[in-house]
């Protein structure tokens, strides 16, 4: 595919590495010098200097045979107009990344694909609906819905005393008699080797591993997991960013009771203003005095998103050590991802990887609806589609010669998750949820085109 992305900021240049590693065609449009030398000298694309927004620079990039235009800019309106021009000169699809919420909540009163913009996507939404959900499923350290949450994967680091640690996935399905889970993707402690189960992978201790289940089958994992469900109702957020500021506003809407500190002042007035059922203190976060005169050893959950990923990390730490039930920091450096587990935080998160996420649908071939790629695991799951004409229609799972390294976790048919087993038949109009290592992406796209 032909992939121009304007704005080398965290996002563009982390999209552009990504897709950069499965040899797309990518250009690279920004108005910073060094920014694009950094990008030039370390990826494999063609580099543009100069405003997105120039028609004479477009042409340049050949917009008018793309297959996408991507707007990643600091600015929103940059990245509305060059949608909008890049529609007209000829790109098959666009995404705009913007960050008034407003645009997202009225996407279909104002029509925006009538204007030649394709997708929007807020990092700082996606990051606020992100943390809602794991607070939600408290118990689990990353979580994703498909279909409304028809069918829902969770991640987990098994402890010791789950019950099937040590035993293979076929025999921990017996434990049950009804199966409500799949076992998707796992990754061993201190390797960095993501292995797609089978029927005889053993589950050790210290193993974080991803199950697709449907809604009935989240107790049963709590069970098996050997965690516990914890009710959280009071919450602490470090930082007035914008994602803490969506967070708050989100988790007051649903009741939860809402305590964030933000440093600066004028800053902290202006949230009072915005949140008035949310407790707003203006002081700094990462004093620990503060924090324990605010009373956070009372409180359910402790959400770091400052500007800072070592102050979010500190500071979940030390919410740590006063038992907080449930942790989440924001952090910039991906690097972060592969320490989260053995420092002791729950969760990080990560608006690149989230945004890369939304995006990456656009960029898989066949019907891909959703997608995502695991945190600090070498896998993807996809969402297709299926279309009658696609090679999987009218046959079994096990028919289907599924690649070793791919397995498919369930079905959404007739908008009822189901956990499909090798005897399941794939009927066109079926939403399949598949997770695969990217050695087996092509192949997989290819049965579900």
């Amino acid at each position: 595919m032909k992939i121009i992305i304007a704005g080398a900021g965290e996002v563009g240049f982390h999209l552009a590495k990504l897709l950069s590693y499965e040899s797309q065609d990518i250009t690279l449009i920004d108005t910073n010098k060094e920014s694009l030398s950094y990008a030039d000298s370390h990826l494999d694309i063609r580099v543009l200097r100069g405003d997105a927004t120039s028609i004479a620079l477009l042409k340049d990039a050949q917009v008018g045979q793309s297959d996408l235009v991507i707007g990643v800019t600091s600015s929103e309106t940059t990245n509305i107009t060059l949608c909008m021009l890049a529609k007209q000169l000829g790109s098959q699809r666009t995404i705009a990344r913007i960050s008034n919420t407003e645009f997202v909540d009225n996407r279909e009163v104002l029509r925006f694909s009538e204007l030649g913009i394709d997708e929007l996507i807020s990092p700082e939404e996606l990051a606020a609906a992100e943390i809602q959900l794991l607070l939600n499923k408290s118990a689990f350290n990353d979580t994703f819905e498909f279909e409304e949450g028809k069918l829902i994967m969770v991640g987990v680091s098994l402890p010791g005393s789950a019950p099937f640690v040590g035993k293979m996935v076929k025999e921990a399905a017996k434990i049950f008699p009804e199966l409500h889970f799949m076992p998707i993707a796992l990754k061993r402690s201190g390797t960095q080797y993501t292995v797609i189960p089978r029927g005889d992978t053993v589950f050790k201790e210290g193993d974080q591993v991803y199950f697709i289940t449907v809604k009935e089958g989240v107790d049963e994992l709590y069970k098996l997991a050997g965690k516990k469900k914890a009710e959280i109702k009071n919450v602490m957020i470090l930082g007035g960013s914008k994602v803490g500021y969506k967070t708050a506003r989100d988790l007051c809407a649903n009741k939860f009771n809402v305590k964030l500190i933000e440093k600066d002042k004028e800053k902290a007035f202006d949230l009072a203003d915005q949140l008035p059922n949310a407790l707003i203190i203006n002081g700094d976060g990462s004093n620990v005095e503060l924090l324990e005169e605010e009373s956070l050893e009372s409180m359910d959950a402790f959400i770091a998103v400052t500007g800072n990923s070592e102050t979010n990390i500190m500071s979940c730490l030390v919410a740590k050590s006063k038992f907080i039930k449930k942790t989440i920091a924001l952090v910039e450096n991906m690097d972060y991802f592969q320490l989260s587990h053995s420092i002791g935080i729950d969760t990080l998160i990560n608006k690149k990887l989230l945004a890369a996420n939304n995006i990456f649908r656009h960029i898989r071939r066949g019907e891909v609806v959703a997608l995502m790629r695991l945190n600090n695991l070498n896998a993807e799951i996809l969402e297709f589609l299926v279309k009658a004409d696609s090679r999987v229609t009218g046959a079994t799972i096990r028919e289907l010669n599924f690649p070793k390294n791919a397995t498919i976790g369930g079905v959404v048919r007739d908008g009822e998750g189901i956990i499909a087993l090798g005897g399941f038949k794939i009927k066109a109009g079926d939403r399949v949820v598949v997770c695969c290592l990217p050695s087996e992406i092509k192949k997989i796209e290819r049965m579900f085109l």
